[in-house]
């Protein structure tokens, strides 16, 4: 309950939140945070109250409840009925739909994000990326999610190993980086590394695509594996290259064999730098709990869980309109292509994906939270500013309610949110927020 302050004194922004149980690093320590909504920062408490003597202008005793990081997905296709990949005739309703998905997705717990888009051919990604990339000065919680800009994933993927994407779109051997910036714009992949894009996932196994590598990193994107059919060689010479990432482990790629541990083998190399960040879908479909439980042991540090959420999250069951003339079908949490049993990225939610993992393996709460706040941070250059509760990090913020069920079951679920120092989403009052 917020505690009553002076109306008589002015207003500062600032919001204490106490007797809470904070996820810092590996820990999970009781103490105060500060945050400011007028700079939408986390504040150096003990500079803010002894050096500044600021009286905040409301305390929220939180009683006992976990409060981390927001959560950010790196992989993330639409949901609630918006795809980024469908573009309309009038992209002002591209435009509006796009609000509208980030001030409903908020409320799920994810306070930044990667929106992703498939293979599709190039004028999709002309149109699109301009919408998408990283939200930068607008700091408006009422907002809602945000931004951190987009993710190509595709048309530069093994015909083998396509899943859903399209083999009508797919690119065949790229010869040079300017059949890159042909199929995203040339525009869109600047050298002054403010491009749109985020992230780019290819297979470096195709002709011409690993001798590309360094030359999209140098543009500030993080490229990642995927979609791919490389040998445990061919992704480590992609990682010497400047490939820090995987997309969606073991899911559209060749699979580990004891001779050839193929990409999941890198997860293994001797020096800790070797080893990139990887992506894993933990909806209970796309992998086996015993196959997650592996790749997190494998290597800890780099495991980041991703939803791969399609646009059916939040909506009935049924069958989907999607681009490129395909359809697929929604059956409670399994999405298919229709006609084939190929699965067709998700339908659960972050929160969903962090619990299962807590369940499977038996992780710590740290370990989990850093699932989907310090490791994606990490991986895309970014710590210092999200997926931490360190003082200066933007005040992208969840309350949480943590619990073990009879049946062993541990859940995690959002009771509030907040967005650079703002609260915009509370369970208990639903009509609050954005």
């Amino acid at each position: 309950m917020p505690i009553a302050v002076s109306p008589e004194r002015p207003r500062t922004g600032v919001t204490r939140l106490t007797g809470g149980r904070l996820v810092k690093g590996d820990r999970v320590v009781e103490e105060d945070l500060w945050i400011s909504s007028v700079t939408g920062k986390i504040l150096h408490s003990q500079e803010v109250f002894y050096e500044h003597h600021v009286v905040p202008d409301e305390v929220i005793d939180l009683k006992g409840k976990i409060l981390a990081p927001g959560f950010i997905d790196v992989q993330f296709n639409g949901a609630f009925g918006y795809d980024f990949s469908t573009i309309p005739e009038d992209m002002g309703v591209y435009a509006k739909g796009l609000k509208r998905l980030n001030r409903h997705l908020v409320r799920t717990g994810v306070t930044s994000y990667l929106p992703t888009i498939p293979s599709q051919k190039p004028e999709v990604y002309h149109k699109a990326l301009p919408y998408l990339g990283p939200s930068g000065s607008s700091r408006n919680p009422l907002e809602g999610s945000e931004s951190l800009g987009a993710h190509c994933e595709g048309p530069f993927i093994s015909p083998t190993k396509n899943g859903i994407h399209s083999q009508e779109v797919l690119q065949e051997a790229p010869n040079g980086f300017q059949d890159l910036e042909a199929c995203y714009g040339a525009e869109n992949l600047p050298k002054d590394g403010r491009s749109p894009i985020t992230k780019i996932t290819a297979a470096p196994e195709i002709p011409g695509v690993s001798s590309l590598v360094s030359e999209v990193t140098k543009r500030g994107i993080v490229f990642s594996i995927g979609h791919t059919e490389a040998t445990y060689e061919q992704a480590g010479e992609a990682i010497e290259n400047g490939a820090t990432m995987i997309t969606h482990l073991f899911n559209a790629m060749r699979p580990l064999h004891h001779r050839n541990p193929g990409i999941f083998g890198v997860l293994g190399k001797a020096e800790k730098k070797q080893r990139p960040y990887y992506g894993v879908i933990s909806d209970g479909i796309h992998l086996h709990p015993t196959t997650v439980k592996i790749a997190w042991n494998a290597h800890p540090d780099g495991f980041i869980l991703v939803t791969d959420a399609m646009k059916t999250v939040g909506q009935p069951d049924g069958v989907y309109d999607w681009t490129n003339g395909d359809r697929f079908v929604k059956k409670g949490t399994l999405l298919t292509l229709e006609g084939t049993d190929k699965i067709a990225g998700s339908s659960a939610s972050l929160i969903e994906c962090a619990s299962n993992f807590w369940t499977w393996t038996h992780a710590s709460l740290p370990e989990v939270i850093a699932a989907v706040t310090s490791a994606p941070a990490k991986m895309l250059g970014l710590d210092k500013v999200k997926g931490t509760l360190e003082a200066d990090a933007d005040a992208d913020l969840l309350i949480l309610d943590a619990r073990e069920e009879a049946d062993g079951k541990r859940v995690l679920e959002v009771n509030q949110v907040w967005k650079f120092g703002m609260m915009v989403h509370d369970k208990e009052d639903p009509k609050f927020g954005v």
